[in-house]
């Protein structure tokens, strides 16, 4: 038999076009459940806009999606029991911009001397959410529950509430933020300084350890956590070497509504290979002398292949980088599901914890 001639035998929609996350059988019958009352088990609906949409109607439409994607992550954690062991604040920030940025930050109250920090950067296609939403809030204050300090950014977005501030704002913010983190050290009671995000906030804090390096900071950061890394822009015409854009396409997150999200953060498309704006485009002396890195892709993930990609590009640039795989999984469903999927949640926010204990 001839297995190239037979497609069916490819995984997701690359074999069977109608091909769903309920009726794929990798994915893990807890997290298809999970997504049911929210109708993202089947094909969600097409976004109206995708690459060739104007950037004035694409922004327009990321404004729609921030509320809807919001209300249904608010939805999912707003009942959760509260963390007893972590104490919680606020700082504002002066960006390299001249804008102010809220910076959150949270400590284990049961902890003693110095602890890592983590700079988290949040998801949402560096255009929509917030890092106030219930969703990160919890996310942060799990991270810091386990003895890591955690700062929350909230960044300038390309659209949304928080928008239109295309790129490079929300990436400088997220810079600015990290150089704080590492100046105030002594007085924030820190060792190192890890950033790490998820999607969208994966891109911003690998792209914030490639412009530390352009800069010469790059000393100020000891690793970087990125999970499920939106970090191609390739999604108006997805290439042969990246199938999973076509395997797991409509799969939570579909390429179309990530295509109209690019041309929010880059309306003109003048930094499509850009690595700062784009890290995937990243060459070897891109990556050279970059610090320890973790790339964590999502087995049912459009974007599962680029982080794969990155991944090995780091190993060829001498970079010192773990892969990992989040089996049965969709976009950021590590992240989403605190109460259907508890183990698969609590082992994502471990191993963060455990690679940032690594770098002491």
């Amino acid at each position: 038999m001839d297995i190239n001639k037979n497609t069916s035998l490819l995984p997701g929609r690359l074999g069977n076009p109608d091909s769903t996350l309920r009726t794929d059988e990798r994915a893990d019958p807890r997290l298809v459940n999970a997504l049911a009352p929210y109708e993202l088990d089947v094909h969600p609906e097409k976004a109206p806009v995708d690459g060739n949409s104007s950037a004035a109607d694409c922004i327009t439409w990321s404004a729609e999606a921030e509320a809807n994607y919001a209300g249904v992550f608010e939805s999912i954690f707003v009942d959760l029991s509260p963390i007893s062991n972590v104490e919680s604040s606020e700082e504002t920030i002066t960006g390299i911009d001249g804008n102010e940025i809220k910076i959150y930050i949270h400590r284990p109250t049961n902890v003693q001397g110095k602890i890592p920090c983590l700079v988290h950067t949040h998801g949402g296609g560096m255009v929509i959410l917030k890092a106030e939403d219930l969703n990160y809030e919890r996310w942060r204050q799990e991270l810091a529950s386990r003895g890591l300090l955690v700062l929350g950014v909230e960044f300038r977005n390309g659209g949304g509430a928080l928008g239109n501030h295309p790129f490079p704002a929300g990436l400088n913010d997220c810079a600015s933020a990290t150089r704080w983190a590492f100046k105030n050290r002594d007085e924030l009671g820190v060792s190192s300084i890890i950033v790490s995000g998820e999607s969208g906030g994966g891109n911003l804090c690998i792209a914030t350890a490639l412009k530390a390096s352009r800069e010469n900071w790059v000393n100020e950061i000891s690793g970087i956590y990125a999970q499920c890394p939106y970090i191609s822009g390739v999604y108006a015409g997805p290439p042969s070497n990246l199938p999973s854009l076509e395997e797991n396409d409509d799969y939570f997150i579909s390429n179309s509504m990530m295509a109209a999200l690019v041309k929010v953060y880059d309306p003109l498309g003048e930094n499509s290979l850009n690595p700062l704006a784009w890290p995937y485009h990243a060459l070897k002396e891109d990556l050279a002398g970059l610090p320890p890195h973790v790339i964590s892709v999502n087995e049912l993930d459009p974007l599962r292949d680029e982080g794969l990609v990155y991944f090995r590009k780091l190993l060829s640039a001498g970079v010192p980088a773990r892969g990992r795989t989040v089996l049965g999984n969709c976009h950021a469903g590590d992240c989403l599901f605190p109460k259907d999927l508890p183990d698969v949640y609590s082992s994502t926010i471990n191993d963060i914890y455990g690679f940032c204990q690594s770098l002491i």
